[in-house]
Formats: C-alpha cells, sequence, structure tokens
C-alpha cells in the first residue's frame, strides 16, 4: 500500500486517473492530505463512501509517532518521534516574540560527522521519506498551545538536506503550495553543511532562503570539523554562494558555530570578512553547545564579542545567536534521536552519494 502523504500532487493525478477518476479528484486528495491534515482516510467526508472503500484498498495516510516531548523553561519544546521502520528522529518548536519556528529533520541521524554536532557522532540511518518530512509539520501542530501558529519552518534539525534532495525538494514545493501547507517561501530556509552541486540545483529549482554551516575561515580548520569539507573546498563553496540567485531582499544567512581555541580568533574574524566579500549576506554567531563526549569548548564571551566586532566593522551584519532549548538538548547541534540513550558512533561514515 502507497502511503498518500508520500505524494506529490502530480503522483495523484496519476493515481486519480488509474482509479478511473476525473482529475479534480487529485485536487481534492492533496487538499485533504496537506491543507486540511486528514488523520485518515475515512476523515475525507466529502469523497463518496465508495471511493473511500477504494482507496483504503490502495493507499493509508501515515506520519510519525510521538513518543515523548521535552520542555525547555524558554519555552521551547523537542518532540521524539519514531518512524514505521523504528528508526528515531528529533523536532524542535522554538518560540521567539511573534515567531514560532518549527526545526525540522530531514535524515534520521547524519552521514557528514561534522564533529561539534551530536547527530553527526551517532551516526547515519537513512534518508527521511516526504511523509516523515510533512508529518513533523502536522506533529508538531499538535504539540502547539492556544493562539500559536507555526510561522517558520527550518530544515536545520537531523541531517544534511541536500543529501536526501529529490524528497526534501518536494518537501518544499508543497510547504509554499497554496493547495498544501501554505507558507511563504520568504519562511522557508533550507540549511546545508556545503554540498555544491545541490545548492547549485536548489538555486534553479525553487524560491526559499538558504542557510550555510561555514564554521571556519581556511579550508584546513573546516577540514579538521567538518569532513564534508576535504570533498568541497571554500573557493568551490563560495564560488556557488555567489551565483546563487537572491531575488528581492534575500540573502544568505553563514551560521558560524565559534569554538574555543579553534576558530574564535581574531585572525579567524579577520580572514572571514574578506571570505565572504562580495555575498549579499549575514552571518549568525553560535557559540558552541557543549554536548556529552565533546572534545570542544564554549569560548569566552570576551572572545565572542571581539570576533563580533571585527565582523561589524566590516559592515556585515552579524549576530550572536545563543541558541534556545539547552536545558532540554534541544539546542543547534545537540540532537541526537536517542535523548542521550546511545554512544558516539566509531569513526566517521562515508559521505552519501552527491544530490541530483
Amino acid at each position: 500500500m502507497k502511503n498518500l502523504r508520500d505524494l506529490t500532487y502530480e503522483d495523484l493525478v496519476e493515481e486519480v486517473k488509474a482509479l478511473g477518476e476525473k482529475p479534480y479528484r487529485a485536487h481534492q486528495l492533496f487538499a485533504w492530505v496537506y491543507k486540511r491534515r486528514a488523520p485518515a482516510i475515512d476523515s475525507m467526508t466529502d469523497i463518496s463512501k465508495d471511493l473511500r472503500e477504494r482507496l483504503k484498498d490502495a493507499f493509508y495516510i501515515g506520519g510519525v509517532n510521538v513518543l515523548d516531548v521535552m520542555r525547555s523553561a524558554d519555552g521551547t519544546r523537542k518532540m521524539l518521534s519514531s518512524l514505521e521502520d523504528g528508526s528515531r528522529i528529533e523536532t524542535v518548536l522554538i518560540p521567539e516574540g511573534e515567531r514560532l519556528t518549527l526545526c525540522v529533520s530531514s535524515q534520521a541521524g547524519c552521514p557528514l560527522g561534522c564533529r561539534f554536532c551530536m547527530t553527526g557522532q551517532t551516526g547515519f540511518i537513512r534518508n527521511l521519506k516526504l511523509s516523515e518530512l510533512s508529518a513533523q509539520v502536522i506533529a508538531a501542530e499538535g504539540e502547539i498551545q492556544k493562539g500559536e501558529k507555526i510561522t517558520n519552518i527550518v530544515l536545520m534539525g537531523m541531517g544534511e538536506p541536500l543529501l536526501n534532495y529529490e524528497n526534501v525538494l518536494k518537501f518544499l514545493k508543497i510547504l509554499v503550495d497554496s493547495r498544501g501547507f501554505g507558507f511563504s517561501h520568504n519562511k522557508i530556509t533550507v540549511s546545508t553543511s556545503g554540498i555544491v552541486p545541490a545548492i547549485e540545483k536548489l538555486g534553479k529549482d525553487i524560491d526559499v532562503n538558504l542557510a550555510v554551516s561555514l564554521n571556519a575561515s581556511t579550508d584546513e580548520i573546516r577540514a579538521r570539523l567538518m569532513p564534508v569539507a576535504r570533498k568541497y573546498t571554500l573557493k568551490d563553496l563560495l564560488a556557488a554562494l555567489k551565483s546563487y540567485p537572491l531575488p528581492g531582499k534575500k540573502h544568505i544567512t553563514f551560521e558560524y558555530v565559534l569554538i574555543k581555541d579553534v576558530n574564535d580568533s581574531i585572525d579567524d574574524a579577520r580572514r572571514l570578512a574578506r571570505l565572504l566579500r562580495g555575498i549579499k549576506c549575514k552571518i549568525n554567531l553560535i557559540p558552541f553547545n557543549p554536548f556529552p563526549g565533546s572534545i570542544f569548548d564554549r569560548p569566552s564571551d570576551d572572545a565572542i564579542n571581539a570576533f563580533w566586532e571585527v565582523l561589524k566593522g566590516s559592515h556585515y551584519k552579524v549576530f550572536v545567536r545563543e541558541s534556545k532549548g539547552r536545558d532540554i538538548q534541544a539546542a543547534c547541534g545537540q540532537l541526537s534521536g536517542l535523548y542521550n540513550g546511545g554512544a558516539p558512533a566509531e569513526g566517521v561514515l562515508p559521505l552519501a552519494p552527491e544530490a541530483g
């Protein structure tokens, strides 16, 4: 049987045709699955009982099973969910003023092995299906409080979104489709560690915000922190970003995790300022969030401020982002899908195949 949440609108058109139904049924089913968040085929009350029975012979509506919700003192909520094969993922709701941002996972685990990220140390299981991406949105809506509404979606949870390119692109298109979730493209951000071919492809395929996990101003330091940098150099990455389409007021966001005595010096800041010249961007400085087994430390406040001053003096829009949810390990780099129940993986898994 097929999960209706794994089907795009175009897929539904073909399925409806195979059932001998009129084309408008595809629109009807798409709206029920995504816009109206139907939990089951029997919920589709404006579809005849006969057709519902025929649909149930071939389709079902599956999602994720929320096992636990941890709540931070700052209002952040971290959901641990299981998938149909027993794999686990984490999804985070982050309140900030009038904004409520949903941080979605794109993979169970992560193959990239970034040394400052807990997800990367727990190994890689698999890419998430379209149904498992969209179900995170629906599950999160079940956890929001009265008066709350998800305003922004960021693919910054577990995994590298651009190594699950096909399913992530389908998900993005459904997010912005008025017949689907109906979010503005300005409210959706895809974060990547720098998968160059997929960055070039993404800019042609859809208009969403792009964030890049940079974290170093030299290839040597970046490769120590992020094995992906051995495959895609800063030169290659920045060339792709300089040609990335940025319509209107859009810009690229660079995420830079500050790690004590690794990438937090004044020289690092000066090199970074030179490196990003000519790119329409803003920079988020994220002081390292420790996790069990990590060999790194958070920089001092003085070092963070000095780094910020250099970038500010070079006329960049730069912000220090203190991650929310640190008391429940929901902050940047702390998601594991284990709730601390597992040990770091031995070594680093090889890179997944290139997207596209």
